[in-house]
């Protein structure tokens, strides 16, 4: 039976609609392509459309060494970092398009323990682990003629893996074409990796986000009282803060408050304070309705997240609602400034999410170190510029060991180390445990990080 065509539109408010022409034109040209955009710029949900209106999508057939022809192609494959987040974006596009999501539709998706595609999918969103798990079978990735890396700039394991394979993989492929979308300041990096042979780096296609007048209060979990004469510090309990914070922003006026939380318990630790404190915190036309968001949850407990629905809404999530969706109808943000961050021990041999102080500056930091020459910073003691800076610059590519030619014309290494200065020998020690720890490293031998102080060197090559 003879498929519809399909009416693809784009949406004229998403700043990727206006690039869509240059998007194009680098994907029919190249074989790589690196979208930079911000959170909020539609380029996760408006990219597989472009690509299925260049006629991406569509099964060839090939003749094999047998004679007989194999099928070639036929998918676009689009990868999320996060369940929630492939789910989420299949059933937007499939909105958009006009279509039913899974049997007989042209947009389907690939979760663990779900799969939502048939024989007519030609848009098939999965987490990054199915792809690698598919690499088992398929190691040419022959049901695929497009290939959307979403969220690259995350860095996990899996997507590292994905990189560094479709780099080899790409010569062989010469149908293949790869997409990676990025919001990270240093996309550079990306388009250097999956240079041509002639050496010239992929194209970048920069997409701007939409930007709003915001006001940034803060409001400290650390008090001194004026009243009180022996100046101990006050420490407030985070869910109380989170209350305390949501009261104050009702007072504003009506709209939808997202807090972000670092995990499922906190999640429902502040719920149910929350609900009890429900009566102080009325918005227009309603109740206040307080709904969780995390991975665990079933899809239709995260689909209420995207209902209708009247008053005001409290959306208590952990950082999936950061980049991979964008919740309707946000007014007002509460960060707590901490989260789960994936972290591989070296030491355990295990995958650890340990919750860690999410830095408020780090792309104003990243971006100043790569375009300046000399950086000064100032921050309050606890702030924790000391761990985080030495990663800041290990993401931007320094403490790499580059070769110049000397006057004798042998190559000369230069280059190789990020020093750190601490000004005592405990800290030196204590920050390079930190950081090891951090990277899931050991420390010294065998390791990126190492310390040297009076009588001790634990460094090595």
């Amino acid at each position: 039976m003879e498929r519809e065509p399909l009416e693809i539109t784009y949406p004229a408010d998403l700043p990727v609609s206006q690039r869509r022409d240059d998007i194009a034109e680098a994907i029919r040209d190249h074989q790589v392509v690196v979208v930079a955009g911000e959170p909020g710029s539609g380029k996760t949900t408006q990219l597989p459309k472009i690509c299925l209106e260049l006629g991406r999508g569509r099964t060839t057939y090939r003749k094999a060494r047998d004679g007989k022809k194999r099928p070639r192609g036929g998918l676009i494959g689009h990868t999320q970092p996060r369940r929630i987040a492939a789910r989420s974006v299949a059933e937007r596009i499939a909105d958009e398009l006009g279509q039913p999501l899974g049997q007989q539709s042209v947009v389907g998706y690939q979760v663990r323990f779900t799969d939502r595609t048939s024989a007519d999918t030609r848009v098939k969103l999965m987490t990054d682990g199915i792809l690698l798990a598919e690499l088992q079978r398929d190691r040419m990735l022959w049901r695929y003629d497009t290939i959307i890396i979403d969220e690259a700039h995350e860095r996990s394991l899996n997507i590292d893996f994905l990189l560094g394979y479709l780099k080899r993989l790409l010569p062989r492929r010469p149908d293949l074409k790869l997409v990676i979308t990025s919001a990270t300041i240093d996309v550079q990096r990306f388009s250097e990796h999956f240079a041509d042979r002639d050496g010239t780096p992929a194209p970048i296609i920069e997409v701007s986000g939409r930007t709003y007048p915001v006001e940034v209060r803060y409001r400290p979990l650390m008090e001194l009282p004026e009243d009180d004469d022996e100046g101990e510090v006050v420490q407030r309990d985070q869910t109380e803060a989170i209350v305390d914070a949501v009261r104050e922003l009702a007072a504003e006026g009506p709209g939808d408050v997202l807090v972000f939380l670092p995990g499922e318990r906190e999640i429902r630790d502040t719920a149910d304070a929350l609900e009890d404190a429900a009566g102080s915190l009325r918005g227009a036309g309603g109740g206040v309705e307080v709904v969780p968001l995390y991975s665990r949850l079933s899809a239709a407990e995260q689909h209420r997240v995207f209902a209708p629905h009247t008053g005001r809404r409290v959306v208590l999530a952990t950082n999936v609602a950061e980049t991979s969706l964008t919740v309707p109808g946000i007014r007002y943000v509460v960060d707590t400034g901490v989260a789960r961050i994936s972290r591989y021990s070296l030491r355990t041999k295990v995958q650890r999410l340990p919750v860690e102080a999410v830095s408020q500056r780090r792309d104003d930091i990243a971006e100043a170190i790569r375009d300046h020459q000399v950086v000064v910073g100032a921050g309050e003691p606890g702030s924790g510029r000391s761990t985080p800076l030495p990663k800041i610059c290990l993401e931007l590519g320094r403490g790499r060991t580059t070769y110049r030619k000397a006057r004798d014309g042998k190559k000369r290494p230069r280059g190789g180390l990020i020093g750190h200065t601490p000004p005592r020998r405990i800290a030196a020690r204590s920050v390079a445990e930190r950081i090891a720890d951090e990277l899931g490293q050991p420390l010294g031998q065998q390791s990126v990080v190492g310390y040297q102080v009076r009588f001790t060197d634990r460094t090595s090559a």
